[in-house]
């Protein structure tokens, strides 16, 4: 039997955790899958999230082993794991899942820089694999083919997480951006071609997107106003890959524009403050 402070600091270790954007998202995710995995058919969706998540922890595990020369509680790989789950159909094999949430994890590790990593790990890792494996992504965790009670649930959990990380001009601006030039298009183009943008489960899943996947801490800014630059490279930029391409994954495609802008954003000014401190104190000697 454990020491009773033990168990007693395990707790307190927790309750901390469970107050985290972390913790708080991997709480919103959980009750989203609970509420989408009976209307997809549990043992259709199981062995995609279980492989998904399973493999995510291991690796990271292993990395973070490696790296810190210590144990650690591989969080945001179940996160990575939930996600990548989340979007691919649950019509694709086990495998399928896992090697994507595998590239996902390592691109964290891979593509980074001294603070964080550069792209958002699942949504790299989903685009990189509908090439490989010719994906199918439905985003049956944004509750798309439930109730429209479902919508209210994804909207308020989404909300509730975009305020704790301190996202909310990121999130409007690029609903609004991207609702509206999709709004110009109908009206002054084919509407016929847009008109599945503003319905289900398209709208589920852009909601989704915007809330969970944008709005990621370490690949999406800190200032409001780099927020709302962000916020527009992402939807200009997955309303020209959806009218010329059409690929299934532009949402995920803005994203990563939007992560590699923030990656120069933070360069750039970590350079530009390195040389101003350098030229003042060439200055003062």
């Amino acid at each position: 039997m454990p020491p009773k402070g033990c168990v007693v600091t395990t707790s307190a270790t927790l309750r901390r955790f469970f107050r985290t954007p972390k913790g708080l998202l991997l709480i919103v995710l959980t009750i989203l899958v609970v509420m989408a995995a009976p209307k997809e058919g549990i043992r259709l969706a199981a062995p995609g999230l279980a492989s998904a998540v399973i493999v995510a922890v291991l690796i990271d595990v292993l990395a973070l082993r490696w790296v810190l020369k210590a144990w650690e509680f591989p969080s945001g790989a179940i996160l990575t794991g939930l996600l990548v789950a989340m979007v691919l159909t649950p019509h694709e094999p086990w495998y399928v899942a896992a090697c994507t949430s595998a590239v996902a994890v390592a691109s964290k590790h891979v593509a980074r820089t001294r603070s964080a990593n550069v792209f958002n790990p699942a949504a790299l890792a989903l685009v990189a694999t509908f090439y490989v494996f010719h994906t199918g992504q439905n985003w049956w965790g944004a509750l798309p083919e439930i109730s429209p009670f479902a919508l209210v649930v994804l909207f308020a959990t989404g909300a509730f997480i975009v305020d704790r990380v301190n996202k909310i001009p990121l999130v409007l601006v690029f609903l609004g951006a991207y609702f509206l030039l999709f709004t110009l298009t109908s009206f002054l183009g084919n509407p016929g071609k847009v008109a599945e943008i503003f319905r289900t489960p398209d709208l589920h899943a852009v909601l989704f997107f915007a809330f969970f996947i944008l709005t990621d801490p370490p690949t999406s800014p800190v200032k409001y106003s780099d927020q709302v630059v962000c916020g527009l490279i992402v939807a200009v930029v997955s309303y020209a890959i959806f009218e010329g391409v059409g690929a299934a994954y532009y949402l995920l495609a803005g994203v990563l524009v939007g992560n590699i802008w923030e990656a120069w954003h933070r360069w750039h000014s970590f350079s530009r403050r390195r040389w101003t401190s350098d030229a003042d104190g060439h200055m003062a000697a």
